[in-house]
């Protein structure tokens, strides 16, 4: 079995956000990671506060998504983060006990994240996808590129779209999927 993993974009939600996302929760992803850069962190925290207690109903991970003081503040079950702001973490993150994965759009660069001790990464982008209009896929060999350097959780992100782009990524070797948009549009 392979693991589901929900990235918001409130944006993308026709009617009641925390709706779609219980539904999402209780009917099929394993885990959220709560991915709404447009907010302040007062308002991220408010929000987060209560998708947590959805996750908790549902008994689904909870992931903050670049905001390390809120996921502290709630002990959340994990941080995910860009390369760039995984590199700039304190020294002394990893004391913290925080579940940090992070994002890589290369397998050397998700090497070298695993060497600075990042628990998992999310390769991206697989397949076109409509979030980055224009950008081609890198393909499942990006998968199993990534895979064969590391000892660590391999999730796909990028225009997984059907059950065929799915069973493509795992065969790859992707320990699970993320989806933004078909979560959010409730297209998948």
């Amino acid at each position: 079995m392979y693991k589901k993993i929900c990235i918001t974009n409130r944006h993308l939600v026709q009617g009641d956000f925390l709706m779609q996302l219980e539904n999402v929760m209780h009917a099929e992803a394993d885990a959220v990671i709560l991915r709404e850069k447009d907010l302040t962190q007062e308002a991220y925290s408010l929000l987060a506060e209560k998708v947590q207690r959805i996750c908790a109903g549902a008994h689904k991970e909870f992931i903050c998504h670049t905001c390390a003081e809120v996921a502290m503040q709630l002990q959340a079950d994990g941080l995910h983060l860009s390369a760039a702001d995984f590199r700039r973490l304190p020294s002394d993150w990893k004391e913290r006990n925080m579940k940090t994965g992070v994002s890589v759009h290369s397998a050397a660069e998700a090497e070298e994240m695993q060497a600075k001790g990042a628990d998992y990464v999310i390769v991206s982008n697989i397949f076109p996808t409509d979030c980055k209009p224009g950008l081609p896929g890198k393909g499942t060999e990006l998968i199993r590129e990534t895979k064969a350097l590391l000892d660590i959780p391999v999730y796909a992100l990028g225009g997984i779209t059907d059950e065929d782009a799915v069973r493509s990524c795992i065969e790859a070797g992707a320990d699970g999927i993320c989806m933004m948009s078909g979560y959010m549009k409730n297209a998948f």
